[in-house]
């Protein structure tokens, strides 16, 4: 029998599509079964319009068969079958879409969920089949075909015989060779993963027989007996309404597909109809993944076009501050690539994704107004995420995040939101401190002192609070202030001018003083708002003592220094000693006094001291005095 060549343009093209399109082997099963989901649907439809055609729709399946002596795989499927001419058409013209074509020449196209549209996913078979033959016969005729091909060289069509409308695709796999065992493709577990994989939602069963080992009640011997499997779910479990799923079918399915065994904290349904219509599935973890904050973890959702799976991770439908979230989208209008194994970009996924970033806040919003417990454990797993999300973005994402933001606050012992400070504050400031720890940060002076006027302070104990604040800026019109930062000041104005006059008697002493310090501190002063604390450090400007030790602490740290103020109780003893040593002209020892006094308030705010030996030194001789 004379071969007949393809007729699209060259070998090459064939190569192309077989080597370069799809970039896994694995997807020609995929793109076969949605083939013969095609050729079902097809039939189905027509039946529809056509009282002569007595299709039952249970009856409607796909069939695989495996052939290890044979080396071969089957397709089988009972759907509306091809003509002699449909087999030339279809298969002989590369990139020929006859279930486009079918779309296109019936009325109803948005009723018919037809995958198929580019006409090149029957030829992925060729990535791992040497030889492959297509037996077809049409509902329309009563003859069969046989279509054969061992790639680019060309094909043969042939008169066959064959009983029932449908089609069955024998695949004549590759030789093995050192880098690929094709033989992986006759074993019945590695059909069963990839039809769960990509087909676990094609709508008619896809039967197979598996071989199970089953012991004798006679004989006790073990037989290998084989069993017909219905390989895939059909049904969606984001297709069926919430109210008919119970929560352990959303764990399983949850443990299922992202390999994770403890209970999502959140479940989230979502159906969308309007200019872009999808399903979506999504679940928010109890926990993050071992890998989550580290460059190897990869975000996304899984993507089905159609119920059939098309990207394991689609990163674009997710933005990085909500990367946490795991589950699928599924849609009908998502324009894939030619190989369908990626998507193009166009306005439909960003619509999609905008919707599903709108629907992620509102249910983290619901959960913080009405579960809250559950929300602070999803916060303090993944809290640093929103903060981030804020910070990277210079503030424009702080409208969609800040008021998911919690900070532990001085007045209630617990976390609060800023909507919540702001509701009973007085005044238009939002005071707040950054430490290591709460203890840490309540034993702060200036801590104390705002505390005992009666102001509530927000303790920011994560590296990224701080920046996240000062990128914030402002918060329903009422501004952030540090009470270690210089213009904090709750003084009367009375207080303020009494001490402004003991500093301007002291600025010759401070100047001494400052110039032990060498550039270590901006400047020196008294301050009468440290209770019972003898010193403190103060900055001046937009870097604090805390950003200071973040900055220093990233490995391509620039020794950042915050631009420091010694501030000593003027109503502590001390300032009385110092301002003796000074009449006394006693440069040594005030000297000494205050190198004790800047490492002192250096330890206070978590930093490290300069010379430790030289401390202890100082300390240890004032004390023999």
């Amino acid at each position: 029998m004379k071969k007949k060549e393809f007729k699209a343009e060259s070998k090459k093209l064939l190569n192309m599509m077989i080597n370069s399109i799809y970039t896994n082997k694995e997807i020609f099963l995929r793109e076969l079964i949605s083939n013969s989901s095609d050729a079902l649907d097809k039939l189905y439809y027509l039946s529809l319009t056509n009282a002569n055609l007595k299709v039952k729709k249970d009856n409607l399946e796909v069939r695989l068969e495996l052939d290890k002596d044979n080396r071969t795989l089957k397709i089988i499927d009972n759907g509306i079958g091809m003509t002699k001419e449909e087999l030339e058409n279809n298969l002989g013209t590369i990139a020929k879409s006859g279930s486009e074509l079918f779309k296109e020449e019936n009325d109803k196209k948005k009723d018919i969920e037809i995958i198929g549209q580019f006409g090149v996913g029957f030829y992925s078979s060729f990535m791992v089949a040497k030889e492959v033959e297509v037996l077809s016969r049409s509902i329309n005729d009563n003859s069969a075909y046989l279509w054969k091909s061992d790639g680019a060289d060309g094909y043969t069509i042939e008169e066959a015989e064959k009983d029932e409308n449908g089609t069955v695709i024998t695949l004549h796999l590759k030789d093995n060779t050192e880098d690929i065992k094709y033989d992986d493709f006759l074993e019945d577990f590695t059909i069963e993963r990839i039809v769960k994989k990509y087909s676990d939602y094609i709508k008619y069963p896809i039967k197979m027989e598996v071989e199970e080992e089953e012991e004798d009640k006679k004989t006790k011997e073990k037989k290998k007996i084989k069993h017909e499997h219905i390989l895939n779910s059909m049904v969606p479990i984001w297709k069926k309404k919430q109210k008919d799923v119970k929560e352990s079918e959303y764990n399983d399915f949850y443990a299922d597909k992202f390999y994770d065994y403890e209970k999502p904290l959140k479940v989230i349904k979502s159906e969308v109809e309007g200019l872009t219509s999808y399903d979506a599935l999504l679940f928010i973890p109890s926990h993050a993944p071992y890998n989550y904050y580290t460059k190897e973890y990869e975000k996304g959702l899984m993507l089905y076009s159609k119920g059939v799976m098309v990207m394991d991770k689609c990163s674009d439908l997710l933005p990085d501050y909500f990367s946490f979230v795991k589950g699928i989208v599924d849609s009908l209008d998502i324009e894939l690539n030619i190989s369908r194994e990626t998507m193009q970009q166009d306005k439909q996924i960003k619509l999609i994704a905008k919707s599903i970033e709108t629907k992620i806040k509102k249910e983290l919003e619901s959960m913080l107004k009405d579960d809250r417990e559950s929300y602070e454990k999803f916060y303090e797993t993944f809290g640093e995420q929103l903060k981030y999300g804020i910070y990277s973005s210079y503030g424009m994402n702080k409208e969609l995040l800040q008021d998911l933001l919690l900070f532990y606050s001085s007045k209630e012992d617990k976390l609060i939101t800023l909507s919540e400070y702001v509701e009973r504050m007085e005044g238009d400031t939002i005071y707040y401190a950054s430490g290591e720890s709460v203890d840490k940060i309540k034993m702060m002076p200036n801590v104390e002192e705002a505390i005992s006027k009666g102001k509530e302070v927000l303790f920011l104990t994560n590296y990224l609070d701080e920046f996240v604040i000062k990128t914030i800026n402002t918060y329903q019109e009422k501004k952030f202030m540090n009470v270690s930062d210089a213009n904090f000041d709750l003084s009367s104005d009375e207080e303020k001018e009494e001490l402004k006059k003991v500093n301007e008697d002291s600025k010759d002493m401070f100047a001494l003083m400052k110039n032990v310090l060498d550039s270590n501190v901006k400047d020196i002063r008294f301050t009468n708002r440290l209770k019972n604390h003898p010193v403190c450090l103060i900055t001046d400007g937009e870097v604090s003592l805390e950003m200071e030790k973040v900055l220093n602490a990233m490995p391509n740290g620039d020794n950042v220094k915050a631009s420091k103020i010694l501030e000593i109780n003027e109503n502590h003893p001390i300032s009385a000693k110092l301002k003796e040593l000074y009449k006394n002209n006693d440069k040594e020892t005030l000297e000494k006094y205050t190198k004790i006094l800047y490492e002192s308030a250096r330890m206070i705010e978590g930093l490290s001291v300069n010379n430790p030996s030289d401390l202890s030194n100082l300390i240890c001789e004032i004390m023999s005095k």
